[in-house]
């Protein structure tokens, strides 16, 4: 077999099963590229060679005594570094919590590994969630594997990179105001953000209480759809049903989705609507005015929060990265007045989401206006300003809880990945996945911007 590292859960699990393929080799496999990979692109802070091992072992034992869990007995997971592992250090990516060993696991890893997932290791990350770049003076800038010059995305940067460099087969992240989309997107993979608390934050180092989500990320919709049971603790979760077409899906494009663009995201974009056309689904624009409003509610509820969470280390800031510093900091300024404010943007916005969705099924824009920007010698300022271009397209679906799935929809003049967003109503996961796993089959990837 050809490449393990690139194939997916799907794939990979009928071998397992049927015991063609052995969880040890596998791993094994695994942990050799990370050797030989992670040094350049940064993806692992704590690479867990001896764990995976006894975890591959134990899955082993388990398929040919005829105990096979499931699809994901056996499969190789990335664990974002602001899960909480038992015995394990989980440092969310910052200099504060290199030494901080939790004593539990977090429910939603718990889940994946009693289900035989083998974790492989600790995932890089902006530092607590604090960025869009992966820039981590600490434990070393994440690359994107498609160019090692550019950034993967953030704050899931490590998951993202992980996934596209074949450093393993699954992984979990976190996204608070874009921190799986912006990733995916840049990467040139999957990554859905459920409904607000579908899965349980509990273990997951805070970053804005309110608006926190996690969720997973991978190469396919079928791996997600896979990953989101367990990742949630339940079995009542409705298994998407993938051979669906999107034949009359009703897909609405708000107007401010497709203001202020780059020229290659616009031009894959506009690319990506007439395929969706040509493949049933009904596009028609839309106008929803209070998405205007999100970026600055977005800003002001996840600096506010996180500063009162960090509350007690902002005393001795000198142990943060600068760009997270900043940020952070931004928080000290919030006026209980515009924190309200911000709250009631929220809840306008959601209710102007359940009035469109009234009309439509999906909502659809690009998950960022940007394309994959190279790295800056200033990455501090960069950081910032990415942050500002993103928020305004991806804190909606985090302030109103809305489930958002980024698929990849091409590469830009630059070779560098592209993407967009499904958006749905709240609970309606297996619908983005359905509607997700009919354009991956599209092979979004093989489009490309030509260089003018």
């Amino acid at each position: 077999m050809v490449d393990l590292h690139f194939l997916t859960t799907k794939q990979l699990s009928p071998y397992i099963k049927n015991k063609q393929l052995s969880p040890v080799e596998l791993t094994k496999h695994f942990l050799t590229r990370i050797d030989q990979v992670n040094p350049i692109v940064h993806a692992y802070i704590t690479p867990l060679h001896e764990i995976a091992l006894q975890q591959a072992k134990k899955a082993e034992i388990e398929i040919m005594n005829s105990h096979y869990k499931g699809p994901l007995h056996g499969i190789p997971i990335g664990i974002k570094d602001n899960y909480f592992t038992k015995g394990i250090r989980t440092t969310a990516g910052s200099k504060r919590l290199a030494d901080f060993i939790p004593e539990f696991t977090a429910r939603s890893v718990d889940n994946l590994l009693s289900k035989g997932a083998i974790m492989l290791g600790k995932l890089n990350m902006h530092e607590f969630g604090g960025g869009l770049t992966n820039t981590n003076p600490f434990y070393g800038h994440t690359r994107n594997p498609w160019n090692i010059q550019y950034t993967p995305g953030g704050s899931s940067g490590g998951s993202g990179a992980a996934l596209a460099s074949g450093l393993a087969t699954l992984a979990t992240g976190t996204d608070t105001f874009g921190s799986i989309r912006v990733p995916a997107a840049m990467c040139g993979v999957y990554g859905l953000k459920p409904t607000y608390d579908l899965i349980s934050t509990d273990g997951v180092m805070p970053l804005a209480w309110s608006l926190d989500h996690p969720g997973p990320m991978a190469r396919s919709v079928s791996d997600l759809a896979l990953m989101l049971p367990p990742m949630a603790g339940s079995d009542a979760i409705e298994h998407p049903d993938l051979t669906r077409s999107i034949e009359g899906l009703k897909i609405g494009v708000p107007s401010f989705f497709l203001e202020d663009l780059d020229h290659d995201v616009e031009y894959l974009f506009l690319k990506a609507i007439q395929t969706l056309k040509s493949l049933g689904a009904e596009l028609t624009e839309i106008t929803i005015p209070e998405l205007s409003m999100a970026s600055f509610a977005g800003y002001v509820i996840t600096t506010g929060e996180a500063t009162a969470f960090h509350s007690h280390w902002l005393m001795n800031p000198e142990f943060y990265a600068i760009d997270v510093r900043v940020f952070f900091q931004a928080g000290l300024l919030t006026t209980t007045l515009q924190y309200i404010r911000s709250q009631q943007i929220r809840r306008q916005l959601t209710l102007a989401f359940k009035g469109a969705f009234g009309k439509v099924d999906v909502i659809l824009g690009p998950t960022v206006p940007i394309t994959t920007p190279p790295f800056l010698s200033n990455w501090v300022d960069q950081n910032l300003d990415i942050i500002q271009r993103c928020m305004p397209f991806t804190s909606p679906a985090t302030l109103t809880g809305l489930p958002s799935l980024s698929v990849p929809i091409g590469l830009s003049s630059e070779g560098l990945p592209i993407g967009m967003q499904l958006i749905g109503n709240h609970f309606t996961e297996s619908m983005l996945l359905q509607a997700g796993h009919v354009w991956e089959s599209t092979d979004p990837l093989r489009v490309t911007v030509q260089s003018s």
